[in-house]
């Protein structure tokens, strides 16, 4: 019991801590990672990073969300992108107006983040260009995060809202589609793609005869190149650390066989110096570069005109199989989600082929046999590198050869830089014109079936693309427009002459018609001899008129016999009148004027003027007949015999 005065210490108990607020839940680094060529790579977003945490936190989780449900393949890093620059936007946009920009979120009311991001658009219009598409990427990935934002949460304002469904304030920009290359310009990039693969079979056939020689440099001395070849297939025995001590720093005083190892101009000026570029050139004689396999791919593209440069470019060892017939690929598209597997057939064996030195099968199936005989070493010195088609050896930061993908975006290994270092026969740089890209390959490849194989666009487009794709992206090329304007022409100039050629029958008068036979009459008629010995026998004689070949007549695109005579062949540029055939004129004409009566003019007009107003032609040419002919109907009792179809057709 307590004494008087004294005090218990009470403990009394703590107070519960507050709940915590929605606002920490959105504390933390935003993260998503992915698989990439073998390794692995990641994108983030720090939201208090930003002054508008609690923004940036929704939208990241948005984009997370998104990423895992579309299984984007690049890890949605365009959507980050797009987060991180709007947040960044919003701090800077909001003090200015006397906001905070922690007031802004979502579901918030007290900023307008309609006009922030109208505000957003046109700062990236101002910043990347009016030729970016950057502008309209970032607000599409923005509003896309923003309207899957608002299908689960109802506090987001109506504005926003209605907003996030509507496309970006500018469209994408429409620049000048790619132009194919010229055919002159297709043959000069093949003709040097051949060359550079000579080159490099030569150049490491050497380095390889010189390797069976090599040994240990540490056993057998570093100034033999062979054996420097052979610390070169060991890459940790073949560092500037450890070649250092080998070698004077002056590299005049090297051993001339490695001194000859280095890159030297024609009159013998070392272009390169130092050990960085030894390892390099010791590499060169032993692996393919990025640079040696440009030539590769610019082969193959040439060769594959159903494969785009992504699809070749990805290729790995196991998406190719060698079969009996040529060589199966196992070809995946990433922008349109798409595998498939082409056949690239084995060229039939030419008879008698002649064979030349140093050349091998330029077809797509040998071509792929010798990119893998010059990667073969590569595999085997690097063992664990991924089994890409296209794996180049490089001297890499850290001072060793190392076998890597090649995926030719360093700024000396691109096309264009390839292009810029060839040479033709008198030593002249290529004449190619610019843009240096390789697309201008796959659609080169498109022009050139195009010329072979002609046809619609829905046969040019093939099976790895719509019509629609094809019309939009291969279709607007120089060659196809000069390929579409020749059949423009050619259509234009056969209705042309048809309008132009005289359709009305030729008129052979009685005397011309006795000496037909002679070559010199028949030339003006436009008959040749044996013509006009079938047109004076009558075996020609269609009924009505005599006719140059009713195997070839315009009424019919086939090679068939006429189906339109007698009733046509007034209208017809192959027949031939003579005299003695007036009669029958005159009988044709009086039924057409007797059926002028039984139907209307229109009809009449549609069915018989054409050949009513020939008729009247060949009448006048010949007027000084025409009594005598009427007196031969009336003595002779002559009568039109029109076949039955016609008859029928006409008379009811």
């Amino acid at each position: 019991m307590p004494r008087r005065g004294e005090r218990k210490q009470r403990v009394r108990s703590s107070a519960p801590k507050p709940l915590p607020t929605r606002d920490l839940e959105h504390v933390g680094i935003r993260t998503v990672t992915w698989a990439r060529r073998g390794g692995t790579a990641s994108h983030f977003v720090n939201p208090a990073q930003y002054q508008c945490s609690i923004l940036a936190a929704q939208l990241a989780d948005e984009w997370i969300t998104y990423t895992r449900s579309m299984a984007l393949s690049d890890g949605g890093a365009g959507l980050a992108l797009a987060v991180r620059s709007f947040a960044k936007f919003v701090d800077k946009h909001l003090p200015p107006l006397g906001v905070h920009p922690a007031d802004a979120r979502l579901d918030g009311h007290k900023v307008d983040l309609v006009e922030v991001i109208h505000s957003w658009e046109e700062d990236l219009r101002q910043y990347h260009g009016l030729r970016s598409n950057s502008p309209y990427v970032k607000t599409n990935s923005l509003l896309t995060l923003i309207e899957q934002r608002a299908l689960k949460d109802t506090s987001m304002p109506e504005a926003l809202r209605v907003r996030a469904q509507a496309p970006p304030a500018y469209p994408t920009y429409q620049g000048e589609p790619l132009d194919e290359f010229s055919n002159a310009e297709r043959i000069a990039l093949r003709d040097s793609a051949r060359d550079a693969v000579r080159a490099l079979e030569a150049r490491m056939a050497r380095g390889r005869a010189m390797l069976e020689h090599g040994v240990d440099p540490r056993e057998g001395g570093w100034h033999e190149p062979a054996n420097l070849l052979w610390a070169a297939t060991r890459p940790h025995l073949l560092t500037v650390e450890i070649l250092k001590p080998q070698f004077r720093q002056n590299v005049l005083s090297w051993p001339e066989p490695v001194k000859a190892l280095l890159p030297t101009a024609p009159d013998g000026t070392l272009l390169r110096r130092g050990f960085r570029y030894l390892v390099v050139e010791l590499g060169r004689l032993l692996f393919p570069t990025e640079v040696d396999l440009q030539a590769f791919r610019v082969l193959l593209m040439l060769g594959m005109s159903e494969t785009s440069p992504e699809e070749l470019h990805f290729l790995q060892l196991p998406d190719i199989e060698f079969t009996d017939g040529g060589v199966r690929l196992v070809q995946r598209k990433m922008r349109a989600q798409r595998v498939r597997a082409d056949l690239h057939p084995d060229p039939e064996p030419e008879e008698e082929a002649q064979e030349f030195a140093g050349d091998g099968a330029w077809d797509v199936p040998g071509l792929l046999r010798r990119l893998l005989a010059a990667t073969e070493l590569s595999r085997t010195v690097f063992p664990d590198a991924d089994p890409w088609l296209f794996l180049a050896v490089e001297r890499r930061r850290r001072g060793v050869l190392d076998a890597e993908f090649a995926d030719f975006t360093n700024r000396d290994r691109r096309f264009g830089r390839w292009i810029a270092a060839q040479r033709d026969a008198a030593g002249k740089a290529l004449k190619i014109s610019e843009p240096y890209e390789i697309r201008r390959l796959r659609k080169t490849t498109k022009v050139v079936r195009a010329v072979a194989l002609g046809g619609t666009v829905s046969d040019l487009a093939g099976d790895d693309h719509h019509v629609e794709v094809y019309r939009l992206h291969y279709a607007h090329g120089t060659t196809a427009h000069i390929l579409a304007g020749r059949s423009i022409n050619r259509a234009q100039k056969w209705v042309f002459d048809r309008m132009t050629t005289p359709s009305r029958p030729v008129l052979v008068t009685a005397e011309a018609e006795q000496h037909l036979e002679e070559p010199a009459v028949a030339e003006d008629l436009g008959l040749d001899a044996e013509l006009a010995k079938a047109l004076r026998t009558g075996e020609l004689d269609m009924g009505l008129v005599n006719c140059r070949n009713p195997w070839a007549s315009p009424h019919r695109n086939d090679a068939k016999v006429c189906h339109v005579a007698p009733a046509m062949c007034m209208l017809c540029r192959n027949a031939v009148v003579f005299t003695s055939q007036i009669p029958r004129l005159l009988l044709l004409s009086d039924h057409i004027e007797h059926m002028r009566a039984n139907l209307t003019p229109r009809h009449w007009q549609a069915l018989w003027g054409r050949q009513a107003a020939a008729l009247a032609e060949v009448f006048e040419e010949c007027a000084d007949l025409i009594p005598a002919a009427r007196r031969e109907i009336a003595e002779l009792g002559l009568r039109l015999d029109l076949p039955l179809g016609m008859r029928t057709e006409f008379d009811r």
